[in-house]
C-alpha cells in the first residue's frame, strides 16, 4: 500500500483515493478480472493507469475514440508516465517506431481501438509482448441492450481465448443492471470482482424547463455565465446551425459540431473547445464521447434526449473536476412526437420496443415532480436514501399541492375496471365521456366511471395521471403501446380512503439555479488561467492537461508561496512541480506583492479582490487608446461580454468614458426610443422590440451610460 500511495502522490498529485479506486487497483495487482461501474468524473482511468506503473508488463487500453486516446496519452506524458496510442491518425513510420519501443519495454500503456486489436497482424504482434492487463473502456458498447451498441465491440470476446492468463478489466459509466450482466457475459470475465460506485454526481444540478420562450431563456443563461465552458446538445444538424447563427447575432460566440460539417471543421471546432479558445459548443450527440475536458460548467439539452442512458452520459461531461455545474433540459411533447417518428422508422420490432420503453422512462423523468436525482439513480438500480437532494429543481423549488384524493380514486378505479389493459389517454377518454368508436366498441361507455370526470379538462387529467405515476400509485408497462398497472399504494387509496396529495395543476417555474463559487481570489484565478493557457500553447496540449480548474482554484484560494505549500495543492505531482513550479510561484508571489489581497490561508493576509482589479485597468488603458470592444477582446483573448463587464465596472468607479466609442449614434437613438415607447428599462422586452441587430451587451451599455447621465 505504501508503494501504491507513493505512486499516487508522485505521478498524479493526490494524497487520497476516490471511492473504490484503491480496491480496484489492489484487485488488478492481484491478477483478478474486474467489472467497474463508475460515473463520469469518478476516476476510472486511474484504476488501470496506476497499476501500469507498478507492475511489470504492458497495459493495453481498448478505447473507441481517437480524441479520447490522445487526451489520455497527453495527460499521462504530462505526468511523466510512458504512454502511446496507435490509430489511423499516425503514419506507418510513427506506428513502426511505437512498435519498436513496445518490443523494448519502454511503454507502460498503449491505447488502441477494437478494430485495430482485431487486425490479424496486430493481434499476432501483441501475442509476442508481455501484457499484464487489458482494460476495455466504454464497455457498455458491447451490449445490444445499451444505448450505444457497437458491433465491433462484440469481437472482443476473443481476448480471453487469445490471452487467457492476462487480467481483464471492463469499465463503463452508464449501464443498467441488464447491460452490466451482458458485459460480464460477453467478455467471459473469469470470476470477476464487481465494483459499482454510486451513480450520484453530487456536484451536478439537474433542471427540466418547459419549452416556453426557449431561446430567450438560453441566451439569458449564457450571458450570465460568460467565460464558462459549456455544451448545448440539439436533436438535429439544422437546429445546431440555426442556434449557432442566432447566438452569434446576439454576440455569443458558439461553435457548431455535427456530422454534416467536414472532418477538418469538426476537428478544428473540437480543438478550439478543448484548448479553451471557444467556450461553447452547440452539437448533436455526435460530440463529446471522447472529450476529457474537466471544466465544463454546464450541459444544456435544447431538445429531448432519446433515453436516460444517453442523457446521463451527456450530462456527465459537466463538472468532471468535481466543481458545481448545471444540467438543464428543455422539454416539450413536440420533442416526444419527433422521437416516436424516428422509432417507427426502425426496421426490427425488438429494437422499436426497446426504444419505446426507453423513451417512456425519460418522459417520466421530465414530467416528474419528485427528486430528479432519486429518479435518475433508480433507473440504474441505485437507491437514493434522501427525500430532498437540494441540487435539483424539484427539491429546491417549493411545490404547492392540493387534495387529489377524489380525482385519484376516479382515475385508479377506472384503470381497475378496464382490467389494467389500457394507457393514459384511453382512461381519460372514459372519464371525460368520449364517444370514440373504439371505446364504445369495447363497451366502456357502460362502466360506472364513464363520464364521471367531466369537471376536469383533458390537460388537467393528464397532469393528475403524471402525478399518480410519479408518486408511485401507477406503473407503466410496455413500449410501443404502454399500459397502466396498479401499484400497491393504489389499493390503500381505493379501499382504505388514504388521502392523496399531488402538485397543483399549474405551469412549472422557469427560474435557473445558479451556484456561487467559493472565496477564491478571482483576479489571481484569471492570471493562473492565462499562465495555463500560455504553457498549453507552448507545449501544444489542451490547458486542462497542464492543470485542471480545481487545482487553479485551490491555488487562488490558498495562495502558496513556498515549494512545500505548492506540493500540498491537489493535482500537482512531483513531475509537474519540477516542471511548472517556478512559474506558478512567480505568478502567485507577484500577485500578492502588487495587489491589496495579501496572502490567504498560508500567508496570513486577507483574501479580498481589490476594488479596481488590474484586469479592468488594463481594459481601461486600451479604451483610452481608442480601441473598440472587439479589438480589446482580441488583444486580451477574452470574450466581448467580459470586456463589456469591465466597462460597466469602470463606469461604477466613475471613469470617464465616451459611449460613442462603443455604440453608434443610430443605435443609441433607437434604444432610447424603445425605452420611451415601452416605458421600461428591462432588457428582455427591449431586446424583443429592437430585434436581432441589437445584443444584450448593447442594451447593458446603453442603460449604464443612461444611468450615469441621470446621476450627473
Amino acid at each position: 500500500m505504501d508503494a501504491i500511495r507513493q505512486t499516487l502522490q508522485k505521478y498524479f498529485g493526490y494524497s487520497e483515493f476516490r471511492p473504490l479506486q484503491q480496491e480496484i487497483i489492489e484487485a488488478i495487482l492481484n491478477h483478478q478480472d474486474a467489472f467497474v461501474l463508475m460515473p463520469t468524473g469518478g476516476g476510472k482511468s486511474l484504476c488501470y493507469q496506476l497499476p501500469s506503473i507498478i507492475q511489470e508488463g504492458l497495459t493495453v487500453v481498448i478505447s473507441p475514440l481517437i480524441s479520447l486516446m490522445k487526451d489520455q496519452v497527453d495527460s499521462l506524458l504530462a505526468n511523466g508516465i510512458s504512454a502511446a496510442f496507435i490509430n489511423s491518425s499516425l503514419t506507418y513510420e510513427q506506428i513502426d517506431d511505437i512498435k519498436e519501443q513496445l518490443q523494448k519495454g519502454k511503454i507502460d500503456l498503449l491505447y488502441i481501438a477494437p478494430e485495430r486489436l482485431m487486425m490479424p497482424n496486430f493481434l499476432a504482434f501483441l501475442e509476442k509482448l508481455k501484457i499484464s492487463l487489458f482494460a476495455v473502456d466504454e464497455a457498455h458498447c458491447i451490449s445490444e441492450w445499451g444505448h450505444d451498441f457497437r458491433p465491433e465491440y462484440r469481437e472482443l470476446t476473443i481476448l480471453k481465448q487469445k490471452f487467457s492468463a492476462t487480467t481483464l478489466i471492463a469499465l463503463t459509466a452508464t449501464a443498467t443492471p441488464l447491460v452490466q450482466d451482458d458485459i460480464i457475459t460477453q467478455l467471459h470475465l473469469t470470476n470477476p470482482q464487481i465494483f459499482k460506485a454510486s451513480f450520484n454526481r453530487h456536484n451536478l444540478f439537474y433542471q427540466v424547463l418547459p419549452k416556453i420562450d426557449t431561446y430567450q431563456q438560453l441566451s439569458d443563461y449564457l450571458l450570465e455565465h460568460q467565460d464558462e465552458s459549456g455544451i448545448i446538445y440539439c436533436a438535429t444538424r439544422k437546429t445546431v446551425d440555426n442556434l449557432t447563427t442566432q447566438l452569434a447575432l446576439d454576440g455569443i460566440k458558439a461553435l457548431p459540431y455535427h456530422a454534416g460539417l467536414s472532418k477538418k471543421e469538426r476537428d478544428r471546432n473540437q480543438d478550439d473547445f478543448i484548448q479553451d479558445n471557444a467556450d461553447i459548443i452547440v452539437a448533436t450527440i455526435a460530440f463529446g464521447m471522447g472529450i476529457d475536458k474537466p471544466n465544463v460548467r454546464f450541459v444544456i439539452h435544447y431538445d429531448l434526449p432519446k433515453n436516460l442512458e444517453g442523457y446521463y452520459q451527456e450530462t456527465g461531461r459537466a463538472g468532471r473536476d468535481g466543481l458545481k455545474s448545471d444540467c438543464i433540459l428543455y422539454y416539450s411533447y413536440g420533442d416526444k412526437i419527433k422521437i416516436e417518428y424516428f422509432i417507427n422508422e426502425m426496421g426490427e420490432s425488438k429494437e422499436r420496443e426497446i426504444a419505446y420503453e426507453k423513451l417512456q422512462k425519460i418522459i417520466q423523468y421530465c414530467d416528474s415532480r419528485l427528486c430528479r436525482r432519486k429518479l435518475l439513480l433508480s433507473y440504474f438500480g441505485e437507491e437514493y436514501p434522501e427525500e430532498n437532494c437540494g441540487t435539483c429543481d424539484n427539491c429546491t423549488q417549493h411545490v404547492d399541492t392540493f387534495d387529489a384524493t377524489i380525482p385519484a380514486q376516479m382515475f385508479l378505479s377506472c384503470v381497475a375496471r378496464v382490467g389494467q389493459r389500457f394507457g393514459v389517454n384511453y382512461i381519460i377518454d372514459i372519464l371525460k365521456g368520449s364517444k370514440s368508436e373504439r371505446l364504445i366498441h369495447n363497451g366502456h361507455n357502460r362502466i360506472s366511471t364513464y363520464g364521471i370526470g367531466r369537471d376536469y379538462t383533458k390537460d388537467e387529467w393528464t397532469e393528475i395521471a403524471r402525478g399518480l405515476i410519479n408518486y408511485g400509485y401507477l406503473q407503466i408497462e410496455g413500449g410501443v403501446y404502454p399500459i397502466l398497472k396498479m401499484a400497491d399504494k393504489a389499493t390503500d387509496v381505493l379501499f382504505n380512503n388514504v388521502p392523496v396529495k399531488l402538485p397543483l395543476l399549474k405551469e412549472r417555474k422557469t427560474g435557473m439555479k445558479k451556484f456561487v463559487s467559493g472565496k477564491m481570489n478571482m483576479e489571481l484565478f484569471s492570471r493562473l488561467r492565462a499562465l495555463r493557457k500560455q504553457i498549453s500553447q507552448e507545449e501544444g496540449v489542451p490547458p486542462y492537461i497542464i492543470f485542471n480548474d480545481v487545482t487553479l482554484q485551490e491555488i487562488a484560494t490558498k495562495m502558496p508561496s513556498t515549494w512545500d505549500q505548492l506540493h500540498r495543492i491537489t493535482g500537482i505531482g512531483y513531475y509537474k512541480i519540477k516542471k511548472y513550479g517556478p512559474r506558478l510561484l512567480k505568478t502567485v508571489i507577484g500577485f500578492s506583492q502588487t495587489s491589496s489581497s495579501g496572502l490567504d490561508e498560508w500567508g496570513g493576509g486577507a483574501n479580498k479582490v481589490p476594488p479596481m482589479s488590474d484586469t479592468c485597468l488594463f481594459t481601461y488603458k486600451l479604451i483610452q487608446s481608442k480601441k473598440s470592444i472587439p479589438e480589446i477582446a482580441s488583444i486580451r483573448e477574452l470574450s466581448q461580454g467580459t470586456i463589456v463587464k469591465h466597462i460597466l465596472i469602470l463606469l461604477e468607479h466613475q471613469k470617464e468614458l465616451d459611449i460613442d466609442q462603443f455604440l453608434t449614434k443610430e443605435k443609441q437613438m433607437h434604444i432610447e426610443e424603445a425605452i420611451q415607447k415601452l416605458n421600461t428599462d428591462r432588457l428582455t422586452p427591449l431586446k424583443e422590440h429592437l430585434g436581432a441587430g441589437y445584443s444584450y451587451d448593447d442594451l447593458r451599455l446603453a442603460m449604464a451610460f443612461r444611468n450615469v447621465a441621470k446621476n450627473e
